[in-house]
This record gives C-alpha cells, sequence and structure tokens, in this order.
C-alpha cells in the first residue's frame, strides 16, 4: 500500500513538472492537451472558490441580520454547493464516456468541468451583484 501510495505520489509530481513545461497554445499530444484541459479547470476551480466566498460572505451578512430562528442563508448555499460538486461530478463522468477508456476521456471530463465551473461561477456572482447593496 505504502509503495503505491509513494508511485503515485511520484508519478503526480513529475505530472506536475511536465505541466509547467507544456504550452497549451501549441499544445499537440493527447497527453498534453489532457494537461492542458486540467490546468483551464484547475483555473477556473481558483476562479470559483472566490466567487463561492463573495456569496457566503453575503449570505453570513444575511444571517446575522436576521433573527435566529430564520437564519440558514449560508448553510443552504453551503448545501447547494455540495450537491453542485455531486452534480458536476457525476455529469462531467457522464460524458466522459464518449470516449471511456480512450486517451482522449481526461479532455472531455476535464472541458465538461472548466464550462460547468464557469457557469457556476458566473451564477454565484451574479446572485452576489444583485443582491449586495
Amino acid at each position: 500500500m505504502f509503495r503505491t501510495s509513494c508511485l503515485l505520489l511520484g508519478l503526480a509530481l513529475c505530472q506536475t513538472a511536465q505541466a509547467q513545461e507544456i504550452d497549451c497554445a501549441n499544445a499537440m499530444a493527447q497527453s498534453e492537451l489532457n494537461q492542458c484541459a486540467y490546468q483551464d479547470w484547475e483555473a477556473a476551480d481558483a476562479d470559483l472558490n472566490a466567487a463561492y466566498k463573495e456569496a457566503m460572505a453575503l449570505l453570513q451578512g444575511w444571517d446575522e441580520g436576521l433573527p435566529a430562528a430564520e437564519r440558514g442563508g449560508a448553510k443552504a448555499l453551503k448545501e447547494a454547493q455540495r450537491a453542485w460538486i455531486t452534480f458536476r461530478d457525476q455529469a462531467c463522468a457522464a460524458e466522459g464516456y464518449a470516449m471511456k477508456g480512450g486517451s482522449a476521456e481526461p479532455l472531455l471530463i476535464y472541458g465538461c468541468m472548466r464550462l460547468l465551473t464557469v457557469e457556476r461561477t458566473a451564477h454565484l456572482r451574479s446572485m452576489v451583484e444583485a443582491y449586495s447593496g
């Protein structure tokens, strides 16, 4: 078990090092395309995390202004985000079946994850813009 974990960690570190050397604007090999799609998803996910923090701060502020019995906006957003992550992961896994077992499967999955993440980020940001003072 330890040996397998070390091997996987080593592969992950190698992929990270390789990722820094890839010119995604000119990627041609499938492994490069997959890595670039992963990097695009990671960037979108970082943006989503920032938008989520803004939305959470908004709802926590609302909760603070309400009587204890009426609070729950922040909790509802947290539960919604967890449900959305489950939806995103399952929807993108399903989309990956178009290339199941093939070298392009990760490209489809990460592309889907990026797209859904960008959409969710826009939704959270529009909520903050619409409801913040």
